[in-house]
């Protein structure tokens, strides 16, 4: 297999991470990078999302999705597919995907239905809305770009996801 990356989006409790780590695990040889592991870093100045961001928290988002697209096209370089998820919603998703150097180059947006987000959000133990509501995200979802394939998990498993993604996620042709 030709060492690539894989790019999974989608809105907060949409199973990126679940799906993304469950992705990684069925490639013979890959890594699992997680943008929002780029948020943490900041630590003295960190400002966060918010429905009306600062120039500083746009930057620093901007930074996060590039960072994180670096280090996915490092691990390619050194012979690993590696599997980048975050949140990237808006012109945020082309502008990551104009950051990632490697092809080939997947991307694949998790579009569950807004009350399945809003369910799977009351189950977890971790709260991934604050500022923001599983509605508000979701419009800001439909206004994104149509890049790559756009794959609706509200009634599959995780292994049925990565089970489409390998059989239905094509190439950018970039």
């Amino acid at each position: 297999m030709t060492p690539s990356v894989y790019l999974i989006s989608g809105i907060q409790a949409a199973g990126k991470s679940t799906v993304a780590q469950a992705l990684a695990e069925r490639l013979p040889r890959s890594a699992h990078v997680r943008g929002d592991t780029f948020r943490r870093f900041v630590v003295g100045g960190r400002e966060e999302m918010s429905q009306e961001p600062s120039q500083e928290a746009l930057r620093q988002l901007c930074l996060r999705h590039r960072l994180a697209a670096k280090t996915a096209d490092a691990y390619v370089a050194e012979g690993f597919t590696a599997v980048l998820q975050d949140t990237m919603l808006g012109e945020l998703l082309q502008y990551t995907v104009d950051q990632i150097e490697t092809r080939p180059l997947y991307v694949v947006v998790l579009v569950p239905r807004a009350e399945v987000v809003a369910a799977r959000e009351a189950g977890r133990a971790k709260q991934a809305y604050g500022a923001f509501t599983v509605a508000e995200l979701d419009s800001a979802l439909w206004h994104t770009p149509r890049i790559g394939l756009w794959l609706d998990t509200s009634y599959l498993t995780v292994q049925e996801t990565v089970d489409q993604i390998l059989t239905r996620a094509e190439p950018l042709s970039q």
